[in-house]
This record gives C-alpha cells, sequence and structure tokens, in this order.
C-alpha cells in the first residue's frame, strides 16, 4: 500500500498552483529560493495522517487487490512461459507466436482493467484527499515566501545550480500544516478526481473577471 501512495505522490498541486508573479519579476526578483509542491504535499501531516486512515479503512478492498494481483500475474506469467516457449522453436510458427503475444497482452490489459476496479474505492479516496491539499497549496506557498522574504519562487527542476539554503520546501510544509492540519478522506456522492481544483479555479477565474468590470455609468442628472 505504501507504493499506492508513493506512485500518487502527488500530482498534488500541478493545477491548483498558479504563477504568482509576472514575467518581468523574475529579472527584479531580490530574493530567489525554490520549493518541491509535491513533496511538500506528500510530507504534510493531512496527507501522512490520510494515508494511514485509508489504509485502515479499505484495508479489506487493499487486501483483495493485492491477493487478485498475485494471481493474475501468475496467470499472466504461464501465458509469458509459453511465449518463449514458442520463440525458442526453430523454425518458429509465426501465427502461434503472434496469437501468444496476444494473449499476453489481452491478459495483462484486462488484469489493469479488473484490479483497477476493486482498488477504484480507495483511488478515489487518495484523489479525494490529493484534491483537498492542492486547493490550499498556494496559500502554503505563499505564506512560506513571505516568512523566509522571498519574492520568487522556482521549481526544483527549473534550476540549473543553487545552494542547499535556498530550498525552502519544508517552510512550505510547515505553512500546509498550519492551514490544513487534517482532511477528510470520505468523498462526497458524486465527487470526482479534480473537481475540488476545478471549483477552486473557476472562483479564481470569476473573482478575476468581477475586478476587471468597469465601474458603472454615472446616473444622469435629473432636470
Amino acid at each position: 500500500m505504501k507504493k499506492i501512495f508513493a506512485a500518487s505522490a502527488l500530482a498534488i498541486a500541478t493545477l491548483s498552483v498558479s504563477p504568482i508573479f509576472a514575467a518581468p519579476a523574475a529579472a527584479q526578483a531580490k530574493a530567489v529560493a525554490v520549493a518541491d509542491v509535491r513533496v511538500a504535499a506528500a510530507r504534510s501531516n493531512a496527507f501522512s495522517v490520510a494515508s494511514q486512515q485509508i489504509e485502515t479503512t479499505h484495508k479489506a478492498t487493499i487486501d483483495q487487490q493485492q491477493s487478485r494481483g498475485q494471481t493474475l500475474q501468475a496467470e499472466i506469467n504461464v501465458l509469458i512461459a509459453k511465449y518463449n516457449e514458442e520463440a525458442r522453436k526453430s523454425p518458429q510458427n509465426q501465427t502461434a507466436l503472434q496469437a501468444a503475444a496476444t494473449a499476453v497482452q489481452d491478459k495483462r490489459q484486462a488484469a489493469q482493467t479488473e484490479l483497477g476496479q476493486i482498488g477504484a474505492p480507495v483511488d478515489l479516496a487518495i484523489a479525494y484527499v490529493e484534491d483537498q491539499i492542492s486547493i490550499r497549496m498556494n496559500e502554503a506557498i505563499k505564506a512560506a515566501m513571505t516568512a523566509k522574504k522571498v519574492d520568487l519562487l522556482l521549481q526544483p527542476d527549473a534550476v540549473l545550480a543553487r545552494e542547499n539554503n535556498v530550498d525552502i520546501t519544508d517552510a512550505v510544509v510547515a505553512e500546509l500544516n498550519r492551514l490544513l492540519p487534517n482532511v477528510s478522506i470520505t468523498p462526497p456522492a458524486g465527487y470526482q478526481p479534480g473537481q475540488l481544483v476545478q471549483q477552486r479555479n473557476q472562483q479564481l477565474m470569476d473573482q478575476a473577471r468581477g475586478n476587471q468590470q468597469p465601474a458603472a455609468a454615472p446616473a444622469a442628472p435629473t432636470r
């Protein structure tokens, strides 16, 4: 189960973290730092506690998925062995070889579909946790930048070289823990992954449009 959470870790924040500065700010920035928001989200208390809660709440589903996965992998291994046996024949029967390869591919796809269906409740719970953390990430980033007196923040993969002391990922984690101590692992009815981020982004867009609305024209003077 730990691998599930590590692998998920996290596409978090990729949608909700929007650029805080306009492009010209890069040339004017006095204090520059880096932070890995995905690592920060994965290290947060909210994600750590939620991961443990999901493992406990969905233990039966997780165990079923792992057990079925082992069975399916054994069945796939049998088909792979048959393919290898055909491949070693001389001369090769191309029709039989192709059929064996197709059988392996079809079995793998069917196994992925079946395991995905079994684990759907777990995946949905993880997505909901990530979504809740993601919509607070910008606040955590801005608070960490203020605390560290940083006016330009970059992702580590956008930097060619740096000193260790410019990394404020831990500060982002601290702010995230303050803003969002815990999250729910139970999605509401009808929830879809990414829904909270989409709603938040829509709210921000609506607010931006509202701020750009021209002031109402003054009423014509009465005579």
